[in-house]
C-alpha cells in the first residue's frame, strides 16, 4: 500500500478496542479513506483513556485486545482496501509501578541496567537526592503522611516481598536495605507507623532507597528526572540512546515488517534530545524492517509524521526526512483565513473592557511564561544554570560569571524565546534557528538595558547556547578543557532545547489561551493570539509552499487535543462579519448574567462564546433534560477552563467559593430558573448563526480534503462537531447513526434538503465526493502542483479558489469566506446579484477543457462562458446546489 490518501483518527482505550474499531472498517471503507489512524496501541497504565501514559512498549495492550486483535483489524482492513498508522509514544512512559523499567529504577538505583534509559540527573545538586529519584506523589508533607499512617511497610504475599504504601500505590523496597525479620508479620509490626520506634524504623527504612518519596508539591522546585511537560506521572525516555530506541520500538519494527501497520505518528517529538537524528534513525529502522514487504504488495517506505507545533514562518527541516506535521500548522491557516481581520480590533477592545486589562497581549504572553519559569520550572532552570556555570568555571575568561547572573540572564532568554525549541547541532544552528534565537536575544539585551555586564552575559550565553565546538586548543591541557567544555555545552544546549517545549505549550496553551479570549475560535492549538486572522494571499503562499516541501503532511480541523470542535470554530468565525451586532449582544448579557454574581465578566463572557459556539444541533432551551445534559459538559469545560488559566482558581490551589459561584450561574441558566432568559438569548444567538457556520465548516472540510497534503478526519466529525476540550472531544461516537446516514440513497443533481443541513449528512456528503475524487485521481492530490485562482466583481475578496494539475488532469475548488452569513440568506437580491457579477478566470491554456462538479456527479461545462476574452465562471454558477465547489476537468 502506497501513502495515505486519507486517514481516519480513532481514539482507542477499553470502551472502545481494536475489535471495536474492525466493526467500523466498513463504514471508513465506504466513506473513502485509505488508512485508520489509531492512537497509541501499547500497554498503558490501568484504566488510561487516551494511552499516552505507556508502561511496556513491547506488547500491543491487553485491554485493547492484544496483537490478536490487531491482526485481525489489520486483515479487515486489508480486505476493504485500507491500511493502519499508529501513535507512537517514544518521549515518555508512565511513571508507576506497573511499568517494569520504572520499578527496576526503583528498586535498584544507579545500579539498574534500566538507570540510563529514563532522563534521571543522578548527580542532582541537592545531595539528598544524589543517587536517588525524587517521588513527589503523596498527598501532604512527608512528616505528615509518615505520621498518620499515610506511609506503610507491607508484605507481597503473591510476589512473595515486602513494599512500600505511599500515594496511593505499592513501590519496591531495596534488596538488602533493611534486616527483616523471618516471619513478615513481626517486620511490619517492627515498622509500623503507629508509634514514634515505629515510625523512627520506617523512616530509616524509607531514607534507604533508591527514591525519596515527596509531597507532590515539591516537584516544580526539585524535581531531578525529565517530565513529560510538568506531569509528574510521566518520565522522560532517552531514546536517544541505541538501546533504549531499539527496545522502545523492537513492537512497533515488527508489527511494520509485518505488514500490519503502514506507518506512525510521532507523539511530541520536540521533547527528544535530538528530533532530526530520532526521526532519520525510525526511518531508517522501518525501512530495514519492512525489507520484504514488497512481497506482500506493500510499500517499503514507511509514511512517518510528527506532532510538532510550527510558529508562524518556521520550516519543518527536510534533513528530518518525515512527510511532515500532524496537521496543527494547517488547522490554523484554514480557521484564521475564514476570520476577517477588520474585527480585530472591536474584539479586543470589548475584551479589554471586560477583562479590565488593558494590557497589550504580548505582555500577557510574558505575564504567562513568567508564571511557568517561577513556579512550574524552577528545577529544570536550576539544573540549565548549574550546566552553564560550569561552562563558565572551566574556561578562566569566563569564570568570574557568577551562577546567580547566569540565572538571571538565562531567565530573560528563556523568557522571550519566541517558539517552540531550536535544534542546534554539531555545526550550530540553522538559519531559522539563528533567527529564533536572535530574537530572544535581543528581546533580553533590550530588557537589560542600563546594565552593559549582563548584556555581555547574555550574548556569552547564546554563543554557548549556538552548538558547535569550542576552538580546538594547542596544548593537551587545552585539549582537555576544550573537550569538557564541548561535552557541558552539548549537555546545555540539550537541556535549553527540551526545556522551552513545555514552557511555550504551557504558557500559551495552557495559561494564557484560557486566560485571553477576544475570540475563542482563534485560541487553538497551533494558534498564536497575535494571529487575530490570515489573508486569502497569505493561505495560497502556505498552500504552495507545502506542495514544495511536504506535500504529504497530514492536514488536520480536529483533533483528541483541540480546545474546540472543527465546527464551533467556524460558527464563532461568522461573528467577525459583523463585529459591532456581537460586542452590543456580548456587551449586555455579560451584564446582564453578572446582576447576581461574583463570576468575573472575563468569565462571564467566555461562557456567553462557549453558550454561542458549541450549541447542541436541536436543543431547546426549553427542554429541562437535555439542558441539563448541556450544563453538565458545560460545567467540565468551565472548570478545566478557570483552572488552566490560574487568575482566580486553579488545579494547584482551587478557589472552592468562586467555582462554587462559577457553577451557582450555570443553574441559574436552566429552565424555569432566574437567568433562563440569558439561556434562550444564547440559544436564539447561536440559531441565527448556525447556517453561516455550517457553510463556514463546509468551506474548511473542503479546503482540508483538497489542499496539499492528507487529509485527517478525526473520529465523529464527518457530522457536526460541537465538542469542547478534552474529555469531551473524547465522548463515544454513534457509528451506527452515521452509516446509516451515508447508505442513505441522495438525489443525484439535487440540492442537499434542509434535513441535510439538520443531521450534518450534508458534510458527509462533501467528504464522500472528495474522498471518492482522492481515490480517483490520487496522482494529482500526491504530486499534482497547485496554483491560486483570482476572482473580480463585488464578492472578489470572498472567495478561495485554486488549481490543481498532474497529467492532464484539472481540479478546480472554490469556497466562500468572510460571507456565510449573506450565503444563508439565498434569497437576498443583492447578494444574488453580487455572485452572478463575481467571477473566476480560467487559465488560457484550459480552454476546452470538459468540467464536471465532483460534488453532484454533474457536467459543468455549461456553466463556463467567455467574458473579456477569458473562459470564467460565476459564483452564482459554483455555488447554485452547494455553497462549495470541486470541479474536475480533462
Amino acid at each position: 500500500m502506497s501513502s495515505p490518501r486519507a486517514t481516519a483518527r480513532l481514539q482507542l482505550h477499553a470502551g472502545f478496542t481494536l475489535d471495536q474499531a474492525r466493526d467500523q472498517v466498513p463504514y471508513y471503507a465506504a466513506l473513502g479513506v485509505s488508512h485508520l489512524y489509531l492512537s497509541p496501541i501499547t500497554q498503558a497504565r490501568e484504566g488510561s483513556t487516551h494511552g499516552y501514559d505507556v508502561v511496556d512498549h513491547t506488547v500491543v495492550s491487553p485491554h485493547l485486545g492484544g496483537i490478536s486483535a490487531l491482526r485481525r483489524l489489520a486483515e479487515t482492513a486489508r480486505t476493504h482496501g485500507l491500511g493502519l498508522i499508529i501513535d507512537i509514544v517514544p518521549n515518555h512512559m508512565a511513571a508507576h509501578p506497573s511499568n517494569a523499567w520504572w520499578w527496576d529504577v526503583l528498586a535498584n538505583g544507579a545500579a539498574s541496567v534500566h538507570a540510563r534509559w529514563f532522563d534521571i540527573d543522578w548527580h542532582a545538586q541537592d545531595p539528598a537526592l544524589r543517587g536517588k529519584v525524587l517521588l513527589p506523589i503523596l498527598g501532604q508533607p512527608y512528616g505528615q503522611a509518615l505520621e498518620s499512617g499515610d506511609l506503610r511497610l507491607v508484605f507481597d504475599t503473591s510476589a512473595a516481598r515486602y513494599a512500600v504504601a505511599a500515594g496511593g500505590t505499592h513501590l519496591p523496597v531495596a534488596e538488602g536495605s533493611f534486616a527483616a525479620d523471618a516471619l513478615p508479620d513481626a517486620t511490619l509490626a517492627a515498622h509500623a507507623p503507629d508509634d514514634a520506634a515505629g515510625r523512627a524504623r520506617l523512616h530509616e527504612l524509607l531514607e534507604a532507597q533508591h527514591y525519596r518519596l515527596a509531597w507532590w508539591r515539591c516537584a516544580p522546585d526539585q524535581i531531578n528526572w525529565r517530565r513529560f511537560f510538568e506531569i509528574s506521572e510521566l518520565v522522560g525516555v532517552r531514546v536517544e540512546e541505541e538501546e533504549v530506541f531499539d527496545a522502545v520500538h523492537a513492537l512497533v519494527l515488527r508489527l511494520y515488517g509485518a505488514g500490519l501497520i503502514d506507518g506512525v505518528r510521532v507523539d511530541h517529538i520536540d521533547g527528544l534530545a535530538q528530533p532530526g537524528a530520532y526521526a532519520r534513525r525510525l526511518r531508517t529502522a522501518l525501512r530495514d524492517a519492512g525489507a520484504h514487504r514488497q512481497a506482500q504488495g506493500l510499500s517499503v517506505e514507511p509514511y512517518i509524521v510528527v506532532e510538532k507545533i510550527l510558529a508562524a514562518g518556521e520550516p519543518l527541516p527536510a534533513s528530518w526526512q518525515v512527510q511532515g506535521t500532524t496537521g496543527y500548522d494547517f488547522m490554523d491557516q484554514v480557521s484564521a483565513v475564514l476570520h476577517l481581520p477588520d474585527a480585530q480590533a472591536p474584539f479586543e477592545a470589548l475584551w479589554q473592557e471586560l477583562a479590565h486589562d488593558d494590557r497589550p497581549v504580548e505582555e500577557q504572553w510574558l505575564a504567562a511564561r513568567d508564571r511557568m519559569l517561577r513556579r512550574h520550572f524552577v528545577a529544570e532552570r536550576r539544573t540549565l544554570t548549574r550546566l552553564l556555570a560550569e561552562i563558565a568555571r572551566s574556561d578562566r575568561a569566563t569564570r568570574d560569571w557568577t551562577e546567580a547572573a547566569i540565572g538571571r540572564a538565562l531567565y530573560l532568554l528563556l523568557r522571550h524565546f519566541p517558539r517552540y525549541r531550536s535544534y542546534a547541532g554539531e555545526h550550530g544552528r540553522s538559519p531559522s534557528d539563528q533567527q529564533a534565537c536572535d530574537v530572544a536575544l535581543q528581546a533580553a539585551l533590550a530588557e537589560s538595558a542600563g546594565d552593559p555586564a549582563q548584556q555581555d552575559l547574555l550574548r556569552q550565553i547564546d554563543q554557548w547556547l549556538s552548538g558547535g565546538a569550542p576552538a580546538s586548543k594547542a596544548t593537551n591541557g587545552q585539549r582537555a578543557q576544550a573537550e569538557t567544555q564541548a561535552r557541558l555545552r552539548a549537555q546545555a544546549v540539550q537541556r535549553f532545547e527540551q526545556l522551552t517545549p513545555p514552557l511555550a505549550a504551557k504558557s500559551l496553551e495552557d495559561t494564557l489561551f484560557y486566560r485571553y479570549a477576544p475570540l475563542l475560535s482563534r485560541n487553538e492549538v497551533g494558534s498564536e493570539p497575535t494571529h487575530f486572522a490570515l489573508s486569502v494571499a497569505d493561505f495560497h503562499e502556505a498552500c504552495t509552499t507545502r506542495v514544495s516541501h511536504h506535500p504529504q503532511a497530514m492536514l488536520a480541523t480536529a483533533t483528541h487535543d483541540h480546545k474546540r470542535g472543527e465546527d464551533v470554530r467556524a460558527r464563532l468565525a461568522v461573528l467577525t462579519e459583523d463585529p459591532e451586532h456581537w460586542v452590543r449582544w456580548a456587551h449586555d448579557w455579560v451584564a446582564d448574567a453578572g446582576a447576581a454574581t461574583r463570576v468575573h465578566p472575563a468569565d462571564r463572557y467566555q461562557l456567553a462564546q462557549t453558550l454561542v459556539g458549541a450549541w447542541p444541533d436541536g436543543l431547546s432551551p426549553d427542554d429541562a433534560e437535555g439542558v441539563q445534559a448541556w450544563r453538565e459538559r458545560l460545567e467540565q469545560w468551565w472548570m478545566k477552563s478557570l483552572r488552566e488559566a490560574k487568575e482566580r482558581t486553579s488545579w494547584t490551589d482551587p478557589d472552592a467559593d468562586y467555582e462554587a459561584a462559577c457553577t451557582a450561574l450555570l443553574e441559574a441558566l436552566a429552565p424555569g430558573a432566574p437567568l433562563a432568559p440569558l439561556m434562550q438569548r444564547a440559544a436564539a444567538l447561536s440559531a441565527r448563526l448556525t447556517p453561516a457556520g455550517r457553510i463556514n465548516s463546509l468551506a474548511q472540510t473542503l479546503l482540508r480534503l483538497t489542499t496539499p497534503g492528507v487529509p485527517d478526519l478525526y473520529q465523529g466529525t464527518d457530522l457536526w462537531d460541537y465538542s469542547l476540550v478534552d474529555p469531551d472531544n473524547r465522548r463515544p461516537v454513534d457509528f451506527d447513526a452515521r452509516a446509516a446516514l451515508l447508505a442513505r440513497p441522495a438525489q443525484a443533481g439535487a440540492a442537499p434538503a434542509a434535513g441535510d443541513w439538520e443531521d450534518g449528512s450534508v458534510k458527509q456528503r462533501v467528504i464522500r465526493a472528495a474522498l471518492a475524487s482522492r481515490q480517483d485521481w490520487p496522482a494529482l492530490y500526491a504530486q499534482g502542483d497547485y496554483t491560486p485562482l483570482t476572482a473580480t466583481g463585488p464578492g472578489a475578496d470572498h472567495v478561495i479558489a485554486f488549481l490543481r494539475a498532474h497529467g492532464g488532469r484539472w481540479m478546480l475548488v472554490a469556497v466562500p469566506r468572510g460571507c456565510a452569513t449573506r450565503l444563508a440568506a439565498p434569497d437576498d437580491a443583492a447578494t444574488k446579484q453580487g455572485l452572478a457579477d463575481t467571477r473566476i478566470g480560467l487559465p488560457a491554456d484550459l480552454a476546452g477543457l470538459s468540467w464536471t462538479d465532483a460534488l453532484s456527479g454533474d457536467a459543468a461545462a455549461a456553466r463556463i462562458a467567455a467574458h473579456d476574452g477569458q473562459d470564467q465562471l460565476t459564483l452564482a454558477d459554483l455555488w447554485g446546489r452547494l455553497p462549495v465547489a470541486l470541479l474536475h476537468g480533462a
